[in-house]
């Protein structure tokens, strides 16, 4: 009989230690069946051994979805021929300290590492999914057209297809590790998830035994050009970029700011680069603007352009941290995980101008060569602005650097031009 909300006998609370059948998490554990598989599904609540459940911001759509009777809370997905279209690591990585501590290195491949553990009747979920796709983009097209990319029927197809690997993957916190990575103690980070998420999660202060948690935040994707297993060999060329999600520009074009140029300018690297016989990688992140979100970064736009004297670069962060209180909230800790995933120890060529991407990608422990910029004829006319803003603030530019001055020359368009 299909199960419904009002049909369950009592609700079980959380905050009561955990059932007979969760096994203990030994996070870092030297290979998977010491670590233990990560049980968030609420089929079983007695096997969890988590904080949370999966799929990230999404679980509240599944919640609505049981809520509203289309779907069986007992549901157990049927994983026939989901596995990955290419197996990666493990790798020394994944298991040394401090290296992985926001996503589960092991969750690609649950039916290969944890097989004992699905015959005993456990409800495990991968946390990452690997598949294969091509990429169609007018950019790319266009660089085939102008003659700076040509078709190879591997890499890149006669209609501008490009062969891509790609990964998704969904947070996996390991609380201690990354309250080490931001420099507090265990206990203020979990007081501070609690309180600053309205008391949603009330194992963070309860459930000390519990060190795991799967928050409701977007995860990331990557894209690999080539073949995924150079990714972990330095003697091939990396090209790279880590890129933050801005719908706005990304999916819609809109100018203010150049992440599509960027993300579009570094795509075509990583063609070319794969077809010189290395291999490029773009890893995609939804942090939506600065992780501040999107109606902040509205609330920013309008503060810019309404201003006296206009939107200039010499106010550019000061707006926004009138509206948001802080400049930026991607905090990039985290971001080398999935670098560290992939087995990755150099980046040749680092498509890039954020100082605090490069900072936390040198601070992991991944050597990184040249630099790539955005070149000039890339910048919309309204995205000067940013851009002036970011070099004079110490983001990389191998051009000179505007003055005080120099940063009220640039202005962006008003809100009814």
């Amino acid at each position: 009989m299909k199960q419904t909300p009002e049909s369950r006998p009592h609700i079980r609370l959380t905050s009561h230690t955990g059932g007979i059948g969760a096994m203990p998490i030994q996070w870092g554990a030297p290979d998977a069946t010491i670590r233990r598989p990560v049980v968030g599904t609420t089929t079983s609540r007695s096997n969890r051994n988590v904080i949370g459940t999966h799929s990230g911001s999404y679980s509240i759509y599944r919640a609505l979805a049981v809520a509203s009777g289309a779907l069986d809370p007992k549901h157990r997905a049927d994983l026939t021929n989901t596995s990955p279209t290419d197996f990666l690591g493990p790798y020394p990585s994944w298991t040394q300290p401090g290296k992985i501590v926001s996503m589960d290195p092991w969750g690609a491949e649950i039916s290969r590492y944890f097989g004992n553990e699905l015959a005993a009747g456990y409800d495990i979920r991968p946390t990452i999914a690997v598949t294969k796709a091509h990429v169609i983009l007018p950019e790319v097209m266009e660089a085939m057209q102008k003659g700076r990319l040509k078709a190879d029927g591997k890499i890149l197809s006669e209609g501008g297809a490009a062969v891509v690997t790609k990964a998704a993957v969904e947070p996996v916190w390991h609380l201690p590790s990354v309250a080490e990575r931001f420099g507090c103690s265990e206990t203020v980070l979990r007081r501070v998830l609690f309180e600053e998420t309205g008391g949603m999660y009330p194992e963070l202060v309860t459930r000390s035994d519990l060190e795991v948690f799967l928050p409701p935040i977007g995860g990331l994707t990557i894209y690999i050009f080539g073949d995924p297993k150079d990714l972990a060999n330095p003697a091939v060329e990396l090209t790279a970029r880590v890129h933050d999600e801005c719908n706005g520009s990304d999916v819609f074009g809109s100018d203010i700011c150049t992440c599509r140029p960027y993300l579009t300018h570094a795509i075509e690297e990583c063609i070319a680069g794969a077809q010189r016989g290395g291999v490029g990688l773009i890893s995609y992140y939804r942090k939506e603007g600065r992780a501040l979100g999107e109606v902040t970064k509205f609330l920013v736009y309008n503060a810019r352009k309404r201003q006296v004297g206009g939107d200039t670069a010499d106010k550019y962060f000061a707006r926004t941290e009138c509206v948001a209180g802080v400049q930026d909230m991607r905090f990039q800790q985290l971001m080398p995980d999935v670098l560290h995933w992939l087995g990755i120890t150099k980046i040749h060529r680092l498509v890039s101008m954020s100082n605090m991407k490069f900072d936390a990608i040198t601070q992991s422990g991944i050597e990184v060569g040249e630099r790539v910029n955005i070149p000039d004829n890339l910048i919309p006319d309204d995205a000067k602005v940013e851009m002036d803003a970011k070099t004079a603030a110490g983001y990389f530019t191998p051009s000179a650097v505007p003055t005080a001055d120099e940063l009220k020359i640039a202005k962006g368009r008003g809100l009814n031009e």
